[in-house]
């Protein structure tokens, strides 16, 4: 497999592979995505094949156009029109009630559907050019660190995929916001490249972050996911004559940890460019002749609720293994 420029003549070879049948893994602005066509069976469970991901675990469906949400849902409410009129397109996804159309192997049984519209033009230009809207989630083995570059897909999946579109680096880094609105109210199923202020300023309401119990309602609701190789242990303390440890700081540390092992989301703070460098530098650090990464907390609101959501997601794969 080769890794392509995301030229229109290449777009447009990519949107025949996906009307094929195939999968193409391509950019958005929060990771790159493993795409198929939505509407076509075969095509999505060569995803989950591809990732060697569950079938329980349902996918995210990815529209370039307001109006192909008609094709995949049965109703929109006030609440959900509004947040897609401020947010979309961009890293909001929306669970909605599905049509019966839209196959079961894509949402894994539920009677709803994730939707999203990405915020990249490669993106948005290969669902146009392929007619139809596209399934996809991150282009990762399943678990594993998400990717942030078209290298990170070939390292990954390799040969399991058809073509990968080199879009450059995710501009956001994590996965989208993903919310649920019930009658109840908005339901946060995973936190990501939105910040939840933001929803709630939209909303007028406060987001319900009571963790559901059951089966997986959207993508990264697992215990454990986004996990490098090397086991994460998040402390603010990491050891300093950890001969074996890589470090990972949300800020740059006082003390002077070996610069070849030390990772520096962001210097100054910015919580958007901590998360545009999470996996990135986790991908790094996994590549590194270490036996255990250390990753500093970061601040709990805004961009920086979708970022611990990795970090601790990440940490708990080793604890429960």
């Amino acid at each position: 497999m080769i890794i392509l420029e995301d030229t229109k003549e290449n777009i447009a070879k990519g949107a025949d592979i996906i009307r094929k049948g195939g999968l193409v893994a391509f950019p958005t602005e929060t990771v790159y995505g493993l795409g198929a066509d939505a509407f076509n069976p075969s095509a999505v469970a060569g995803i989950f094949e591809a990732k060697q991901r569950p079938f329980f675990d349902p996918l995210i469906v990815h529209i370039a156009d307001i109006t192909d949400i008609e094709r995949l849902t049965s109703g929109i409410d006030s609440r959900a029109s509004r947040l897609i009129e401020r947010f979309w397109p961009g890293p909001l996804t929306v669970v909605l009630p599905k049509k019966d159309t839209v196959p079961d192997i894509v949402t894994s049984g539920l009677d709803t559907v994730a939707v999203r519209m990405p915020r990249h033009e490669t993106a948005l230009s290969l669902i146009r050019e392929a007619g139809t809207p596209i399934a996809a989630p991150s282009a990762n083995r399943f678990s594993c660190l998400s990717p942030t570059t078209s290298r990170h897909v070939m390292e990954q999946l390799g040969n399991a995929v058809d073509m990968i579109l080199d879009g450059g680096q995710c501009t956001v880094g994590i996965e989208s916001t993903i919310i649920k609105i019930t009658p109840a109210g908005i339901h946060l199923l995973r936190p990501g490249g939105i910040a939840t202020e933001g929803i709630e300023e939209c909303a007028g309401e406060k987001i319900i972050t009571d963790k559901t119990e059951g089966k997986p309602e959207a993508p990264g609701q697992l215990d454990y996911h986004y996990s490098p190789v090397k086991p994460v242990i998040i402390t603010d303390d990491p050891p300093l004559d950890d001969e074996r440890g890589g470090f990972l700081f949300f800020r740059k540390p006082v003390s002077d940890y070996p610069a070849e092992r030390t990772f520096i989301l962001s210097e100054k703070g910015d919580l958007r460019e901590a998360a545009a460098n999470l996996f990135s530098h986790l991908h790094a650090l996994d590549t590194l002749n270490i036996s255990r990464i250390y990753a500093q907390n970061v601040p709990e609101h805004g961009l920086g609720l979708g970022i611990m959501d990795r970090l601790k997601k990440a940490s708990m794969k080793f604890k429960n293994s």
